[in-house]
């Protein structure tokens, strides 16, 4: 078929325009104080609350190739870092009108991609200036500059459940376990481990502010206080395991070795201080940007495993050891964080639960389906073999029957009790597990098989007839689980139950909420928390938070483009052999950098109305220019925004998550995660800036050979 090709011009670009389109879709998303979406299905009318840039990109239609290539950008830093997404959505369509305006001043599109990409390099060598040391906010921590009673107050003043409870306070469930069983394999008993932990934990922050009086000394003493071991190493306190077999997965390797698993944030030293402890705590508040909900149950699960980590001398946060358990039905004020792993199951497996209740089960994993056809990844059928049917329906049932009395042999004759897979488990074999007392549990992610396989010295299969007696773990204990008032909750169609193992590091945090469409926000923002400290930890520092860093960039670009226009840099460019290159560096570089600024300098003021900081974006933007001036006077921007920050007056108003404790609550933000969401954002922006094109097929070749607009298209 005949086709044309439509020229990029400076009046028409579709890319850029759709970028910015979908971009503005996200603009309430941005800063601590969000504006919630409801997302509604046009088949189902089912509606769906988000607070994500993630939830938002999956919830729309995006048919366009430039709404598919924002879209697999914006997976791509959730899949890495599991933040910054809104940040990235938003420079994207910042950037993207700054582009169009250049465009309109007729900037080369070579001249925009190499100015821009370097004076966003620029910005990110800048802004090194603004990272501190998870040593350094833990230091600041304990020598009073950030004191225990502003978490005290945090705790108390907590109600983040605005549609329904007033109040939402902090609950870490009791020990609902069976009597004191003692296991050899460890040297400290499991309701020991619980008494501690709840004892530790019922409060998450006042239980610290006791502790942190006695070890931290007033600022003008002499000996000030500091942590033992200030480097984080992310080494692996735990010995691994040899496998037999390549179908003995790698589960039984190191699961800190992955990026989800991870970083074991280890602060090595010989034991764990208070300052520490409470360092992370405050940590974990201060990246939290404003999710009160997901903070609380963040700083007891930190604690939690701050006091495990006393038995091995190796103080950590491990986002491995951290599931969550959604129960709809159950009003806010029930989350909590639970020892072991909560999970749902049928009414039916409940009824074995029950039968299991003060008894300590065998226990098999399996990684993989538990079904006839599973094979793993990479088998191959034998070569020269072509199989015409493997199952005529005359055998079908027949065969399908000696498949399960064969699996039912296999479980019983090694007296197996509770089986946890990783994918799928045939019904057929799940109705006759229940019917012979056998619990099997499917959909359970690796780091819990992983968790289950290091304590209770089961060895995970991919196959059954793989299994042997050194296979099988001990020492599970199963219960229904019981809400904080010791009720059993039974929520219809699906029962929560809890399966525990002495000494096991797992912990869930178990979510609730009575409103369906609000569960997925939920979880969204604990987890956007915990991997926002996880990421922390993995870097060592940490950036200034509250818009530091990009009014830092934005200082930075502005002074780069008035240098652009002085003399000097004019005279400099005529050694260049290239007229295109001088035109370029004269002409051009300013006009960029001025517009790569803008996308800075609305990001801030978006934020601070978002946060009611400013009434207008005109009034946010006078502000931020109040700021610039402010620092160019100083004559160092940097010195002056630290100064700021740390006088907590840094583009702050008299709201916001925070705002009642002043400057006793610091924000800080991810650098890796930030600067990757700049580069993305930017990189985004000019692909499509560069490949942005409008093919047309069709029979109207010489309608448009004749047209006005002929000279826009290149026909092939």
């Amino acid at each position: 078929l005949p086709m044309a090709f439509r020229e990029v011009n400076a009046r028409r670009h579709i890319g850029l325009q759709q970028l910015s389109s979908l971009a503005l879709a996200g603009r309430t998303l941005l800063g601590p104080m969000k504006s919630c979406k409801f997302i509604v299905d046009e088949s189902t009318n089912q509606s769906t609350l988000i607070c994500s840039a993630v939830r938002l990109i999956e919830s729309l239609d995006l048919t366009s190739a430039a709404g598919q290539l924002l879209n697999e950008t914006i997976q791509a830093q959730n899949k890495e870092f599991k933040t910054g997404m809104s940040t990235l959505l938003f420079l994207v369509g910042a950037w993207s009108n700054a582009v169009l305006e250049c465009l309109q001043q007729n900037v080369p599109v070579s001249a925009i991609v190499s100015v821009m990409s370097e004076g966003l390099n620029s910005c990110c060598e800048r802004v090194q200036f603004l990272q501190i040391s998870i040593h350094d906010v833990n230091k600041e921590v304990c020598s009073c500059s950030v004191r225990p009673n502003a978490f005290k107050s945090v705790t108390c003043q907590i109600g983040c459940d605005s549609l329904l409870n007033p109040q939402s306070f902090l609950y870490v469930q009791k020990d609902i376990s069976v009597p004191e069983v003692v296991i050899p394999r460890n040297s400290y008993s499991y309701r020991e481990d619980d008494s501690n932990f709840n004892k530790h934990l019922r409060s998450p922050l006042a239980g610290f502010s006791e502790e942190i009086a006695s070890f931290v000394k007033p600022v003008g003493e002499k000996s000030t206080p500091t942590i033992a071991g200030s480097v984080i190493t992310t080494s692996n306190c735990n010995k691994q395991k040899l496998t037999h077999s390549r179908y003995f997965s790698a589960l039984g390797k190191s699961r800190f070795s992955s990026q989800q698993g991870n970083s074991q944030g280890c602060l090595s030293g010989s034991s764990t201080s208070p300052c520490e402890c409470y360092g992370l705590q405050h940590l974990a508040m201060a990246l939290s940007h404003g999710s009160q909900t997901s903070v609380k149950l963040l700083q007891s699960i930190v604690a939690y495993q701050q006091e495990k980590a006393e038995c091995s001398s190796c103080s950590r946060f491990n986002i491995a050891e951290i599931v969550t358990c959604c129960l709809l039905g159950l009003p806010e004020s029930y989350s909590c964080v639970s020892p072991g792993f909560v999970t749902l199951v049928s009414p039916e497996q409940a009824t074995v639960i029950k039968y299991f209740e003060d008894k300590l089960l065998r226990i098999l994993l399996i990684d993989g389906d538990l079904t006839e056809q599973y094979r793993h990844l990479g088998f191959n059928r034998p070569c020269n073999v072509r199989t015409i049917l493997e199952h005529p329906k005359l055998l079908e049932g027949r065969a399908k029957d000696l498949w399960l009395s064969s699996v039912l042999r296999i479980l019983t004759s090694f007296e197996v009790n509770l089986v946890l897979v990783k994918g799928n488990v045939c019904e057929n074999l799940m109705e006759r597990c229940i019917a012979n007392n056998i619990l099997v549990i499917g959909f359970v992610t690796r780091d819990v098989l992983c968790a289950f396989g290091e304590v209770t010295s089961a060895q995970s299969v991919t196959y059954l007839t793989q299994l042997n007696a050194s296979c099988v773990g001990s020492g599970a204990q199963v219960g229904l689980w019981k809400a904080h008032d010791g009720r059993a909750m039974d929520l219809g169609e699906l029962v929560p139950v809890s399966i525990k193992v002495q000494g096991i590091p797992l912990v869930t945090a178990v979510l609730t909420t009575t409103v369906a469409a609000k569960m997925q926000l939920i979880e969204d923002q604990f987890w956007n928390s915990a991997y926002r400290l996880h990421h922390a930890l993995s870097d060592e520092k940490v950036f200034l938070g509250g818009g530091a860093v990009e009014l830092l960039c934005l200082s930075h670009i502005q002074m780069l483009a008035e240098k652009s226009l002085q003399p000097a840099n004019k005279n400099a460019v005529k050694d260049f052999p290239s007229p295109w290159l001088t035109a370029s560096v004269t002409e051009y570089k300013s006009v960029v950098l001025q517009a790569l600024a803008s996308g800075w300098k609305r990001y801030l003021s978006v934020v601070m109305c978002n946060t009611a900081k400013a009434a207008s974006e005109l009034e946010a933007c006078t502000s931020v220019d109040h700021h610039l001036k402010k620092a160019a006077e100083c004559g160092s921007p940097s010195a002056y925004i630290l100064k700021e920050f740390r006088k907590g007056g840094l583009l702050r108003g008299g709201s916001g998550p925070f705002a009642d404790h002043g400057d006793d609550v610091k924000v800080y933000d991810n650098v890796a995660a930030k600067t990757e969401a700049w580069r993305r954002a930017l990189d985004l922006v000019l692909l499509v800036l560069q490949t942005d094109a409008e093919i047309i097929t069709g029979p109207q070749r010489n309608q448009l050979l004749n047209s006005h607009v002929s000279s826009e298209f290149m026909f092939l």
